[in-house]
């Protein structure tokens, strides 16, 4: 997911992610400053924060105004994020969760994975005879190595129900989609590609009720 080179920080990674998700540039304040450099020292990979990040942002499509439909900050995510790192943590050290008796020791991406084909399987059912091409696809899914290879299934898993609406549909959904991304030209060229593919996946959700495997 990362749209910078291979040494650039988690700082960093995380405002191209957050530009990408928010569809348009962004000055990060005072605030969102101090609370990357805490969620920096939480040494949880790039993946899970840009998780929280989208979930949030993808909220706030649906939650606000027209003239208002995306996060302003990263403060606005705190939660979601937040909530993402507890999850990851507590799963890679096998910590207790609260209120409940047995801990999960599974690695994320493989819960990741295993929500992907169920969430899949459930749509593609319910598409009926169209939907046996995105059956067959979710039975070859190898399983992932890493949250990366996780990430990149579901963007597949995204691309190939696109692909199954009708034509109206479809171009319905990919106009709105760009309609959302008003500064797509200063992006630069991953991170608008990775905008393109959120607000695709979102409308989807949407309009088609595509089941989350988030």
């Amino acid at each position: 997911m990362s749209y910078l080179p291979d040494n650039a920080s988690l700082e960093e990674q995380v405002q191209d992610c957050f530009l990408a998700y928010r569809g348009r540039g962004l000055s990060l304040s005072a605030l969102d400053e101090e609370l990357l450099a805490r969620w920096a020292q939480a040494q949880v990979p790039f993946e899970v924060i840009a998780r929280g990040i989208r979930k949030a942002a993808e909220a706030a499509l649906w939650d606000r105004a027209v003239d208002d439909e995306r996060i302003r900050s990263l403060a606005a995510c705190k939660k979601l994020v937040e909530a993402e790192m507890h999850k990851f943590l507590r799963q890679s050290v096998g910590r207790p969760a609260p209120k409940k008796a047995e801990p999960s020791t599974e690695p994320l991406h493989l819960t990741r994975h295993k929500k992907l084909k169920t969430a899949v399987r459930k749509f593609a059912r319910e598409l009926g005879v169209s939907g046996e091409r995105l059956t067959a696809w979710v039975k070859q899914l190898s399983t992932p190595d890493d949250l990366d290879r996780a990430q990149r299934q579901e963007e597949l898993a995204v691309a190939h129900a696109i692909r199954l609406l009708p034509h109206f549909d479809r171009l319905t959904l990919l106009k709105e989609a760009a309609r959302l991304m008003p500064h797509a030209k200063s992006m630069s060229p991953k991170a608008r590609l990775e905008s393109r593919r959120f607000h695709r996946a979102a409308l989807l959700r949407r309009q088609c009720n595509f089941p989350s495997f988030w």
